[in-house]
Parts: structure tokens; C-alpha cells; sequence
């Protein structure tokens, strides 16, 4: 079952039928079970006949009143990123313990104002020269800290920035256009570690760079960060939580305008997005 914001409303699809909900989108996070309310609501939607037209077209980011956060140093092949573009030898040796100790790094990432949707145009930032994506399992977290659904979420970022000093992380993550989320929220448990992660990035018509990983290679749980995240922190509307990546292109890549950025999860679906001038 997947949950989508769109146009016309909160659209649920089913078995290949979608139904339109009397749902608000901040309500299902404020919900006390977020997924037995929209199984309760599709149910009476299946009954009165409200069914709906899901179109690419249609789709919206799929966040309302909800912050975006992000895990960092997740996955080894990020740690090692870290290390590469941190210009001094203490930087690069903080993540690398990071990377080992219990407490995780997590930040704030973006509201809805500064996220996009499916199809919709991330940014580079005008004063960065070396910028990525960053392809990340995000976890839809209910106001009570439960996992009540995953989907797909970007984290771009201005990696020379970050590199010329830790402390410029917000700079480097936090912008307008920095994330985009979608297409849609999977209910249900995050996925298992099997699961796989895909980038491609295309430039005129051609592949650009091409990476993929599984959820193996992440090595903390997700209930884990979440656990972390809501400590001496209220979300009174819900929250998401990119689980970090495991796809990082090197040194010698940096998008560019016109690049198509696309994202794929198995089960959870793909996010393609292009790259503003």
C-alpha cells in the first residue's frame, strides 16, 4: 500500500486501484497508527466508491507540516567520502569516528518549502563548485516516533564546502532545492537489508555516473536513528529521516544544470528529478 500527496488530495494505491482519502497529510502523521488509519480510510473509500486517477503529473512532494532530517556517516563508503574531502587531517579522522561511535550524526536537512517532488528541479548552490546527490532510504516517522512507512529522498549536497570545514555542514545541506522526497510513502516496516539502491545520473542523453548498493551496507538500524532523533525532541506534525548513502560519485564528478538525476528503491519505487540552471 502506498500513500501519495497529490493536486487533488491524499490518493492511496492499493492492488493497482487508488482511492482518494478524507485524509488530511498531517493527520496521518499526528495519528496514533498512521498505517491502521489509512487502512481504515481506504477500506471506507473502497465502499463509497471514491476511487482516483493517479498521474505522474499529479504528484507533490509528499511532506506537509513534517521536518526533514538526516543521518550521516552511515554507510562505510560515506565515511570514506568524508574523510576524502575533509582538507585536514582532524576532519577527516572525526568521521571516521563518528562512523564507530553510538551516538549518530544527525541533521537537519529541509521543510517542505526547500523540498521538491517527483519531477520537480533540485539546485547546485550558486557559490559551491563540487556538488552531488546523495540517494537515501528516508523513513516516515509518525509525531510519536514510530516507522509507519518509507520513501525515496535526496540529499543533495555541496561537498566542497563541507570539505573546506565541518562546521559549514548547514551551508552544504540546507538550501532551497537541496531535497527532493518522493514519489510516494510505502507503508509498512522498513524494507530488509537486501533491499537495492540504484543512482543514475544522465547528461545529454548519456550516463553521467551509475552507482548502486544495498541496505546491507548500512549499518545502523533504523529504528536505531529514529530512537536517537527523538531524544529531547518533539515533532508535533511527524518528521522524515534520511538513513544516509551508500553511492557517492568521486572526486572528479560534479553535476551539472540540465543533469537528470534518478533514484530507485526496490519496492519503494524511483524519484527522478533534474537539475536547475
Amino acid at each position: 500500500m502506498k500513500l501519495f500527496r497529490t493536486r487533488a488530495g491524499v490518493i492511496v494505491e492499493e492492488a493497482k486501484r487508488a482511492f482518494s482519502l478524507p485524509l488530511e497529510w498531517d493527520e496521518i502523521f499526528r495519528a496514533a497508527d498512521p498505517g491502521a488509519l489509512v487502512r481504515e480510510a481506504t477500506a471506507r473509500a473502497a465502499r463509497e466508491g471514491r476511487t482516483a486517477s493517479l498521474t505522474a503529473e499529479a504528484l507533490l512532494a509528499p511532506i506537509g507540516a513534517q521536518e526533514v532530517w538526516a543521518a550521516g556517516v552511515t554507510y562505510f563508503r560515506s565515511r570514506d567520502a568524508r574523510m576524502e574531502e575533509s582538507k585536514s587531517a582532524a576532519g577527516g579522522d572525526f568521521y571516521a569516528r563518528v562512523y564507530e561511535a553510538d551516538r549518530p550524526e544527525l541533521f537537519f536537512k529541509s521543510t517542505a518549502h526547500r523540498a521538491v517532488g517527483p519531477g520537480g528541479q533540485v539546485r547546485l548552490r550558486a557559490d559551491a563548485t563540487w556538488n552531488v546527490p546523495e540517494p537515501e532510504l528516508t523513513l516516515a516517522v509518525s509525531a510519536a516516533g514510530q516507522i509507519f512507512g518509507v520513501t525515496i529522498g535526496n540529499d543533495m549536497s555541496s561537498r566542497d564546502i563541507e570539505g573546506d570545514n565541518p562546521l559549514y555542514l548547514p551551508q552544504a545541506k540546507v538550501y532551497d532545492g537541496s531535497c527532493a522526497l518522493g514519489p510516494g510513502i510505502l507503508l509498512g516496516d522498513a524494507p530488509g537489508p537486501g533491499t537495492a539502491i540504484r543512482l543514475e545520473i544522465v547528461r545529454g542523453g548519456r550516463a553521467a555516473f551509475a552507482g548502486e548498493t544495498t541496505l546491507a551496507q548500512l549499518k545502523r538500524k533504523p529504528a536505531e536513528l529514529v530512537s536517537w532523533l527523538f531524544r529531547d525532541q518533539s515533532f508535533p506534525n511527524g518528521a522524515f529521516l534520511m538513513t544516509g548513502t551508500g553511492i557517492v560519485p568521486g572526486a572528479d564528478f560534479t553535476l551539472a544544470a540540465g543533469d537528470e538525476i534518478r533514484i530507485e528503491i526496490d519496492g519503494v519505487g524511483r524519484l527522478a528529478n533534474t537539475v536547475a540552471s
